[in-house]
């Protein structure tokens, strides 16, 4: 049922309710994403395990999350909005649930995972939920609550769980995540209308599948990559696997009649120019969403409550500045604000780059904030850029090829940031002779994880000081390694955005030529 809006009280009120619970669920997806990279010192402290180990906590929920995302819009279309939008809450409910008493890092793993399909499911089915409920300008106004509420999720969601981590423990993070689900799930359970698309032609279950393989395996080569040696014959193995499975699933894409990613689109220039703005902030906001928290923590010794204050200037300006980019782009070009955002945040990452492990808190926090501001400004603008970069008739393949990127985006830029951080310790703290080669891959596994106890127990405090200093400046060093190249991609990235998204899109195309033919 589409409405408007109603001089009936029980449909406004209706509306009104599943609304309010569809962003009270995108205010979760963002804490779900985000909170254990708050957590997992915590986390590493009571469920020992090494570095590449641990970031498959953040990882496997972006892999399953990332894959399913077009599958998902898919499958609500043909089962129902309603029956997948309950059962992504059900799935958050249940896995976070168990995770509260998992007793090992493998369980924890593979719930993550089985948490992203969760998530993939909510996000899809709540979109279509809103554009099944409303229409004309009440849906443009839904949808900018929805906006906002990822914003609020992003923002507060580091707060939020440092507070319930630093009081009552990682657990609790998973906890808080069920009980949340589950008061979504009451309020909506009878207040949602079932709805679907009778011409609806299935999931691409060969697409799925190939994709998600594809997807998994680069990650797992890019995760492990420190692990097992850049030039072993199992990371480029690894590697090369990864890339078939990526072939293969353009294969299938191609000869299938119903397929989830309609390759044709890659042929407008200003399509692709837009789905490379989520992938840059992937780099540049997100990536540091998960990795900043573990300097505050690990190298400035905060606890888990003042890590996710202290991330505050980086995220609460995207609960502002998307908002006034719209309101921007009515004055400036879409190239302009584009470009100059991602410029700005360059400059942003740049100035945090220098920082050191003396670095006073105001020395981080304004770079963080250029960052935020920065990043807020494409972020406010890519989703109708993307409705707007192919004919209007294509509309729906280009949002879930957008979601996808942006999705798979992320998780490729946790994967390579996590790994190069590692990697670049490893090889700094190798090259200390009081340390060594084995004690450097412990060493390394700690502070990349934020947690240096375990190494430093039964040393002298001589040794320790030295261990301690070389640790510290290690990850100092490839901190502002890879903060200062994810400023040159910013800026790289900044450049191309200007040629490409000038181009004219399709809707001004059509419109030109519909004046021309008036004036004709």
């Amino acid at each position: 049922m589409k409405y408007a809006s109603s001089g009936r009280p029980d449909l406004d009120a209706h509306r009104h309710i599943v609304l309010a619970s569809i962003c009270a669920s995108g205010i979760l997806i963002p804490i779900v994403f985000s909170g254990p990279a708050i957590a997992l010192p915590d986390i590493a402290r009571h469920l020992p395990g090494d570095v590449f180990t641990l970031s498959w906590i953040v990882n496997a929920y972006n892999v399953a999350f990332g894959s399913l995302v077009m599958a998902g819009g898919a499958l609500a279309d043909q089962v129902g909005r309603k029956r997948c939008f309950l059962f992504g809450l059900v799935l958050f409910l249940l896995t976070s649930l168990l995770i509260v008493f998992t007793p090992s890092l493998t369980i924890l793993i593979t719930l993550r995972a089985i948490e992203g399909i969760g998530g993939a499911l909510t996000l899809t089915a709540g979109a279509s939920l809103i554009t099944q409920a409303f229409e004309g300008h009440a849906r443009t106004r839904a949808f900018s609550l929805l906006g906002t509420s990822f914003g609020i999720g992003l923002a507060f969601g580091p707060l939020t769980t440092g507070i319930i981590v630093s009081t009552w423990g990682w657990r609790a993070l998973f906890l808080a995540i069920a009980i949340a689900s589950l008061l979504i799930l009451v309020v909506v359970f009878n207040n949602l209308e079932e709805s679907r698309n009778p011409d609806a032609r299935g999931v691409d279950l060969a697409g799925t599948i190939t994709f998600t393989a594809a997807l998994a395996v680069i990650i797992f080569s890019i995760v492990q990559g420190p692990h097992f040696g850049w030039g072993s014959g199992i990371t480029t193995g690894l590697l090369g696997v990864g890339c078939l499975l990526l072939l293969l699933f353009v294969a299938v894409e191609l000869r299938i009649r119903a397929p989830m990613l309609d390759l044709s689109l890659f042929r407008h220039a200003r399509f692709l120019g837009v789905l490379l703005l989520p992938v840059v902030t992937g780099f540049s906001f997100i990536a540091l969403l998960v990795y900043l928290p573990i300097w505050f923590i690990g190298i400035k010794g905060y606890d888990a409550f003042h890590a996710g204050l202290a991330i505050l200037p980086l995220t609460a300006p995207m609960l502002v500045v998307p908002f006034l980019s719209g309101v921007l782009s009515k004055h400036f070009s879409p190239a302009s604000l584009c470009s100059a955002g991602l410029a700005l945040a360059a400059v942003g990452v740049f100035g945090l780059s220098r920082l050191t492990p003396g670095s006073a808190f105001v020395d981080v926090a304004l770079p963080m904030l250029v960052i935020g501001i920065g990043n807020g400004v494409p972020w406010g603008l890519m989703d109708s850029l993307a409705m707007n970069a192919i004919p209007k008739e294509r509309a729906g393949m280009a949002a879930g090829i957008f979601s996808t990127m942006r999705v798979t985006g992320e998780a490729v830029a946790i994967a390579i940031i996590g790994a190069a951080l590692i990697g670049l310790t490893h090889a700094s703290l190798a090259s200390v002779p009081a340390i060594g080669t084995e004690s450097a891959a412990a060493l390394t596994n700690s502070i990349t994880s934020g947690n240096m106890g375990e190494p430093l127990r039964g040393l002298s405090p001589v040794v320790r000081e030295v261990w301690v200093t070389a640790s510290v400046n290690a990850y100092a060093a490839a901190l502002k390694t890879v903060l200062s190249a994810i400023a040159i991609l910013a800026l790289i990235s900044a450049w191309v955005l200007w040629l490409t998204l000038r181009r004219p899109a399709p809707v001004e195309l059509s419109m030109q030529a519909s004046k021309s033919g008036l004036d004709g």
